[in-house]
């Protein structure tokens, strides 16, 4: 009796979860690129980590300075929350973008990567920072999220500057 009753209640559950999800995949699908652009957390700028990065390119560059110019858990909490914006401006890019001319779906599943790989490196980062301090994992996890999201902006400017020229100011005060 209790069997079918836990499959029941196993059934309901998850198609309750489908509908919630289907209902945010069409709530996202629906956005538009100002509606992106208010999501983008602008309360923290990547300005000091990307010259940083762009000076010390193709050199054995110093991790132990990055936690201060990433502004610790903070900053690393900001680059977790505007990569999956990122990702969503470069789907919605993907999805808008003319038949003439398509977005490079080599470069989208690089951004979709480059999201996957900040976020995970920030958790690690901020997971590492809650039981040791700033630990030197902490700042190469740290170092590893900045530098892909500084590369992941770059792409996302490409993606704007031949699909939405309009909006790549927004874009760059934003950042």
């Amino acid at each position: 009796m209790i069997l079918p009753l836990l499959q029941v209640i196993f059934l309901g559950a998850f198609l309750l979860y489908l509908a919630k999800w289907r209902g945010s995949m069409r709530r996202r699908n629906i956005k538009s690129w100002d509606q992106l652009f208010s999501q983008l957390r602008t309360d923290w700028s990547a300005h000091a980590v990307c010259d940083q990065l762009l000076l010390k390119e193709n050199v054995s560059a110093d991790h132990s300075d990055i936690w201060g110019k990433v502004n610790g858990p903070f900053g690393l909490w900001v680059m977790f929350k505007n990569a999956g914006v990122l990702l969503e401006m470069a789907d919605f890019a993907a999805r808008n973008a003319s038949p003439d001319n398509p977005v490079d779906p080599l470069l989208i599943e690089s951004i979709r990567t480059d999201a996957m790989q900040i976020r995970l490196c920030v958790l690690m980062a901020i997971m590492q920072y809650g039981l040791q301090s700033v630990s030197a994992g902490a700042r190469i996890n740290a170092w590893r999220a900045a530098e892909t999201y500084v590369k992941m902006t770059a792409r996302i400017t490409r993606i704007l500057q031949e699909h939405a020229a309009l909006q790549l100011p927004t874009f760059v005060s934003a950042m």
